[in-house]
């Protein structure tokens, strides 16, 4: 009995640091010109053979990263760090970015925060609806960052996707 509800409590907690696209009005635009260099860590090459393989799976097809995209990613992660915030702060100024500079006509994005491992977070944006349906959805393109907080160790999660 204790140990159900131990997962019902966890599993509470879990969706309570996932998120979904929401937006906010008023974050600086800290680059307007296309970022070309962006060194991706293991983690965050696994996380997107993982999103790939889990489209493959289900006949769609796989993305190709681009590295504005990351950087943008990054860009969220360090401002949820610092601000002390999860979620989707500024989003329409990273999609209007993201649409103006690579030239999209659609964006979207996942994030997350302090999970261990990339199935873990892959695996809790798989068992949310609107996760899910953003990581199954229409799109060509993706980045990823996925970014440590020195103070307490905790991984933030950034995934954004995109169509041209």
């Amino acid at each position: 009995m204790k140990t159900k509800m131990y997962r019902a409590l966890l599993l509470v907690a879990m969706l309570f640091f996932l998120d979904l696209c929401s937006s906010d009005s008023s974050e600086e635009d800290f680059t307007s010109q296309k970022v070309e260099t962006y060194t991706y860590s293991d983690t965050e090459l696994a996380l997107f053979s993982k999103i790939n393989n889990y489209r493959a799976s289900k006949g769609l097809s796989e993305l190709d990263q681009i590295k504005h995209i990351s950087f943008k990613s990054s860009e969220h992660n360090l401002y949820m760090i610092n601000n002390g915030v999860i979620g989707h702060h500024y989003f329409d100024q990273r999609a209007a970015n993201i649409k103006q500079v690579l030239n999209a006509s659609k964006v979207s994005e996942n994030i997350a925060y302090n999970y261990n491992s990339n199935e873990g977070v892959l695996n809790a944006w798989l068992n949310s609806e609107g996760h899910k349906a953003v990581i199954e959805g229409d799109f060509t393109h993706f980045g990823a960052s996925i970014t440590i907080n020195p103070v307490n160790g905790r991984k933030y999660y950034t995934n954004i996707f995109m169509k041209r």
